[in-house]
């Protein structure tokens, strides 16, 4: 696999958790009909015009997903970091949120750091309940412009954004970077929010249908992963729509800076589908994946589309315990 077929296999990946991230606690990507109304879900009102990432995810659907279950048998472990969630703000994933919206900030100058990044959750919440849970893990209560903040210092590094959470409104709450849940208080009052950024807004109306979507600004997910992603054509703004059921069908979309670029990233996604049929000749079990895949788009649009079967959790799941055997004797 050559260099720039590694960087664009990294690239797809890496845009889908920032989708079934937001997703499977989300993972992938798409947008029901009923999630938008007029120009988006409600919530958009209170994400900042200028983030450089948005997404959105019905959650209770995603989790009540064939899907979902697969995963859970195939990687139990996985649900620590949802615990671990619920133990610190007394939110369970799982019954308590219907869907979310997701965005992400640009990172600051050469930072690797992550952007500030804010959850906003629709859905079944004891207020007093998980703010006391929170003041006993050390968070301290602060007011701000009228609404209860719930501030915890960050446990990471010393450049970490202030996590924080507060209740917008009853059934809403944002949990995040306590910078973007006070920029999204100060919109609760008005001013310039995501849907009057028609860049953004448009990229989320062309959008397939699904349950879950993320679209954004190519410079801030490039901060977040591998250096060797250098190496791909000039790409501004991605997409990625899909749908969780029993498996995940999925588009990722890129939108090149210009001819030339988007000419280039073709010729490295045919070079990842030539690659991938090559080597599924010999797996049986990835080949309606392998054969799933389909390069579209037009302009300086490329588009990659795809289906990953429910089966394909089962075959890993089968691994994982084969692994287990192995490792027990």
């Amino acid at each position: 696999m050559t260099s720039r077929t590694r960087a664009f296999v990294v690239l797809s990946l890496s845009v889908m958790v920032v989708g079934v991230g937001s997703g499977l606690t989300a993972y992938y990507v798409g947008f029901p009909a009923r999630a938008f109304s007029g120009r988006g879900p409600d919530e958009l009102q209170y994400v900042p015009s200028d983030v450089a990432v948005v997404a959105y995810a019905d959650v209770r659907e995603v989790m009540a997903s064939a899907l979902r279950q697969r995963m859970k048998r195939a990687l139990p472990g996985q649900e620590n970091g949802q615990r671990e969630f619920q133990d610190q703000t007394g939110i369970n994933i799982e019954t308590d949120i219907e869907h979310v919206v997701a965005c992400l900030d640009q990172p600051a100058g050469d930072s690797k750091m992550p952007g500030a990044g804010m959850v906003l959750a629709r859905g079944l919440f004891d207020e007093v309940k998980i703010e006391a849970l929170m003041r006993e893990h050390g968070a301290v209560v602060e007011s701000y412009k009228g609404k209860r903040l719930i501030v915890a210092s960050p446990a990471g590094p010393a450049q970490a954004p202030e996590f924080a959470l507060s209740f917008l409104k009853p059934g809403l709450v944002a949990v995040g970077s306590a910078s973007l849940i006070r920029r999204a208080v100060d919109l609760d009052n008005g001013g310039a929010n995501i849907t009057s950024n028609d860049e953004v807004m448009n990229l989320v109306k062309s959008l397939d249908s699904g349950n879950a979507w993320a679209v954004g600004r190519f410079d801030a997910v490039r901060a977040r992963i591998p250096s060797g992603l250098t190496q791909l054509p000039a790409i501004t703004w991605f997409s990625v729509t899909g749908q969780v059921n029993d498996g995940i069908n999925a588009v990722v979309r890129a939108e090149a800076r210009d001819d030339e670029s988007a000419t280039n990233l073709r010729d490295v996604v045919r070079g990842f589908l030539a690659l991938a049929k090559l080597q599924a000749a010999s797996k049986p079990e990835l080949q309606a994946l392998v054969q799933s895949l389909e390069l579209g788009g037009s302009g300086r649009t490329v588009a990659l589309s795809f289906s990953v079967p429910g089966a394909v959790f089962d075959l890993n799941h089968g691994d994982v315990k084969a692994d287990d055997k192995r490792h027990a004797h």
